[in-house]
C-alpha cells in the first residue's frame, strides 16, 4: 500500500521517536503542519537547529541554560546558603513551579545505576563536592530531592557519606512523592509541600 504517501510516512516516523508521541499523534501533528503556513514550520525547524546548536549547561550547577551561567545561579535573591541536589533539568523546573524554594540547584545528570552501569564517576557529584568545600558565602544545607526509586536512594546515601566530612546540613523532602514515583510528574501542591516539611537525611 502506497499510503500515506513517503514524506509524510517520513514525518510520522521523525515524530513517534519523541517520548510519549505514537504513530496516531504523529500523524495529527504532521497533518497540522501542513495545513499552516509554511512560515510555522519554517519557524518550528529554525528553533530546534538552534536550540540543538546553542543551548549550553551552566558551569556551576549544570542545568540547561542560554549562557555559561544560569539565571538562577545568577540571580540576586537567590539564598546561596542552600543547594537543591536533583537529577536533572526537570526537577528543577517543577521545583522552580511550586514558587516553594529559593536556593540554588545542582543537576546530577542521573543517578547511579549499576544495572546500567552509571557510576558515581558519570555523575556531576565531583563538581558538587567542590561547591560545598569551596563555597563563599558558606553552603549550609544540602537538600537531595531525588526520585524515591531504589536507584535515588541508593545516590542519595552515597552523597551523605561524600558530604558528611562538612559542616552542612543534609536533608531530603519529605515522602509526600509517592515511592517509584518521579518529581517531574508530581502535582505542584505536593511537591511544595514536600520541599517545606523536609528532614534530616539519615
Amino acid at each position: 500500500m502506497n499510503f500515506p504517501p513517503k514524506l509524510v510516512a517520513d514525518a510520522i516516523d521523525e515524530f513517534s521517536k519523541l517520548p510519549g508521541i505514537g504513530k496516531k499523534t504523529a500523524l495529527r501533528l504532521v497533518l497540522h503542519l501542513l495545513r499552516q503556513e509554511k512560515q510555522v514550520t519554517a519557524s518550528l525547524s529554525k528553533a530546534l537547529l538552534k536550540l540543538r546548536e546553542e543551548i549550553k549547561y551552566c558551569n556551576t550547577c549544570h542545568v540547561i541554560s542560554d549562557t555559561t551561567k544560569c539565571g538562577i545561579c545568577s540571580g540576586a535573591r537567590r539564598d546561596l546558603s542552600k543547594i537543591c541536589v536533583v537529577q536533572d533539568t526537570p526537577d528543577v523546573i517543577a521545583i522552580e513551579n511550586t514558587a516553594q524554594y529559593s536556593g540554588l540547584y545542582h543537576v546530577l545528570g542521573g543517578v547511579i545505576s549499576p544495572i546500567e552501569g552509571i557510576g558515581p564517576e558519570e555523575l556531576n557529584i565531583d563538581s558538587l563536592i567542590n561547591r560545598v568545600k569551596g563555597s563563599t558565602p558558606e553552603i549550609e544545607e544540602v537538600i537531595l530531592a531525588l526520585n524515591p526509586t531504589m536507584e535515588g536512594d541508593t545516590t542519595a546515601f552515597y552523597l551523605t557519606k561524600k558530604l558528611r566530612e562538612f559542616k552542612v546540613t543534609i536533608t531530603t523532602i519529605a515522602r509526600g512523592i509517592p515511592i517509584g514515583g518521579e518529581l517531574e510528574f508530581a502535582d505542584e501542591v505536593t511537591l511544595g509541600r514536600s520541599i517545606i516539611t523536609r528532614t534530616s537525611y539519615k
